[in-house]
């Protein structure tokens, strides 16, 4: 059984929720404004996106996905430091650093040894792969810095404010650990299951995406916090 086609009215009906949601973002006093805009620049952006990889998985080419990554890489970098305070040149290639180190390790991890792909760098596999761990990487390293300088505002020592930061971030990286299979079934076991895959392969595959995007996310906050406290240090001594 093949999955239904979603028409462009149904697409619609299916954005509707978002109207009460931003009605509720405003009643709270939240900025209902920035949902709105977010949820359009989304559509946007996967609309546009759609149109790009339809030409990029056709394609063979090792430098064309290489350029495609960086570029994730640099968003995803920027994105992370939004909340952040420290919106300088040096904060954002940390950041991008970080997300090289851990999500790059565990990409080539599961490409080379895991999927053994023949050519190992096909944009059909690696630019998804590399999508799902710079999306959960970057949002830990947000959570990350933002508790580091909010203990750090707090007057807590680097050390202490280092571990409690990191901490925060891996919560919800362990909630979904000890969620999945008994609360929800993630996106891509989801996405399989519904495409006909048999639930024991889509579970062997989900177990290497969420193993993948746990260690990802523990190498580069650990990177990051590592590095960005000692620049903090050398910051502040006399």
């Amino acid at each position: 059984m093949t999955l239904p086609e979603i028409s462009y009215l149904e697409l619609i009906i299916s954005c509707l929720p978002v109207i009460v949601a931003a009605i509720i973002f405003y009643r709270w006093k939240a900025n209902s404004k920035e949902l709105i805009f977010a949820t359009l620049r989304m559509i946007a952006q996967l609309i546009a996106v759609g149109f790009v990889l339809v030409y990029l998985f056709k394609s063979t080419s090792c430098l064309l996905g290489s350029l495609v990554i960086l570029l994730m890489l640099i968003i995803a970098g920027w994105i992370a430091m939004r909340p952040l305070a420290d919106k300088s040149f040096k904060h954002i290639v940390l950041l991008s650093q970080s997300l090289l180190l851990g999500c790059g390790s565990i990409l080539v991890l599961i490409v080379v040894y895991v999927l053994d792909l023949s050519p190992w760098y096909q944009p059909r596999f690696v630019i998804p792969l590399a999508g799902m761990l710079l999306a959960n990487t970057m949002n830990s390293l947000s959570l990350s810095g933002e508790r580091l300088q909010t203990e750090i505002k707090a007057g807590a020592v680097l050390d202490y404010a280092r571990n409690k930061a990191f901490y925060a971030a891996m919560i919800p990286q362990i909630n979904s650990l000890l969620a999945v299979g008994l609360v929800a079934l993630p996106g891509m076991m989801t996405g399989q299951i519904l495409s006909g895959v048999s639930p024991l392969v889509a579970v062997r595959y989900q177990i290497v995406i969420m193993v993948a995007i746990l260690c990802s996310s523990v190498f580069s906050t650990a990177w990051y916090l590592s590095r960005r406290t000692k620049l903090l240090n050398v910051a502040i001594k006399p």
